[in-house]
């Protein structure tokens, strides 16, 4: 009977302690700032084995890496958010660099040496983005396509047409001669701040107060969560989604006006290499894939977090493949995250 009475209190005692650990867990995944801990508990971890990490070059480098790939994140966020996925945007943030360049360059430009030539490039760029975002959201909306299809068709679409534009606009592979004041926009600051930090702040408080605070914010979380609840309820639901395309089209073509100002020219390459990283960030910062859940504060975590995986890697001398593995492992470890959560809230 002792012996009877001991085990089953050995069995109550580890049945507690897993029910703390679990409840633990559970708290830990469904916490709202889990990319942030992720994020501080990578850097302490990888700054003895790589102490450049922490130097003010090394912080500068991050800040300045992280600006434009947050600001076109952010587009990508609102698409998320509504259970659909842009893949075009790296096209998009190439298309609009060697339109707008070909705009303003010095070298024959169309505005070159013009007093309007900043305004009309920045226009473009503009323009761009909202235009292409507006077609992607029609095929989704009203033509009913899959929005993977469509993205990816325009990935491919526009990477081709921004070789061809370039080849017809410059006898480089580029193009270069771009107006100091343009350029100063990716490279300058203001008050001691960089002029990209200013961009972004706008762009990330906007779109913050944008999902947050307006009926179109709740419309978004209402169509991810449930899209025929939200049309039955009287949410313009094609019309909405559409927008959250623009605002993407828009964003990664702000994204480009940074890139390219930093750069000096319009490449039609330029991003090709980021798009693992948008994705990345952005489910990695807690934005669901299911659709339905996702903030801006979440998306400034998970780019945070991916760019200083990305300077520890390339400071520890890693090639690009293992840059990109490691990468691809981040959004599969994020994945698994969400699907954890989803099943703990469905769990109550």
């Amino acid at each position: 009977m002792l012996r009877t009475a001991g085990a089953s209190g050995n069995a109550a005692t580890r049945t507690a302690g897993g029910v703390r650990t679990r409840g633990w867990l559970e708290r830990l995944i469904l916490s709202e700032y889990l990319v942030f801990y992720l994020t501080t508990a990578y850097f302490l971890a990888v700054w003895p084995i790589v102490p450049e990490i922490a130097t003010a070059s090394s912080l500068s480098n991050m800040l300045t890496d992280m600006l434009p790939l947050l600001v076109v994140a952010i587009g990508q966020t609102f698409v998320l958010i509504v259970a659909g996925i842009d893949l075009s945007v790296t096209s998009i943030i190439a298309f609009a660099s060697v339109v707008g360049a070909s705009v303003m360059t010095a070298d024959g430009g169309y505005l070159g040496g013009s007093p309007l030539a900043v305004p009309a490039g920045i226009l473009t760029f503009l323009l761009i983005g909202g235009l292409i975002g507006w077609f992607n959201g029609f095929c989704c909306t009203r033509l009913g396509m899959p929005p993977i299809i469509v993205t990816l068709t325009g990935l491919m679409f526009l990477s081709g047409t921004a070789i061809w534009y370039t080849t017809g606009h410059s006898e480089t592979s580029s193009i270069a001669g771009l107006p100091k004041a343009f350029v100063l926009i990716g490279q300058g600051s203001a008050y001691g701040v960089p002029n990209a930090l200013w961009v972004a702040l706008v762009v990330g408080i906007s779109a913050h107060l944008l999902l947050g605070h307006t009926v179109f914010g709740r419309w978004l979380y209402a169509i991810g969560i449930n899209r025929k609840a939200a049309e039955i309820s009287g949410v313009p639901v094609g019309t909405a989604i559409l927008w959250t395309f623009v605002i993407s089209g828009v964003c990664a073509a702000i994204a480009s006006i940074l890139f390219t100002g930093r750069l000096e020219t319009g490449t039609p390459v330029l991003g090709q290499r980021i798009l693992l990283d948008i994705i990345a960030a952005v489910v990695i910062g807690g934005t669901s894939l299911a659709g339905g859940k996702g903030k801006i504060v979440w998306t400034v975590g998970g780019v945070l977090f991916l760019v200083v995986i990305d300077t520890s890697l390339k400071l520890l001398g890693m090639s690009l493949f293992v840059v990109f593995a490691v990468k691809g492992g981040v959004i599969l470890f994020a994945a698994i995250i969400d699907a954890m959560r989803q099943r703990i809230i469905m769990r109550g």
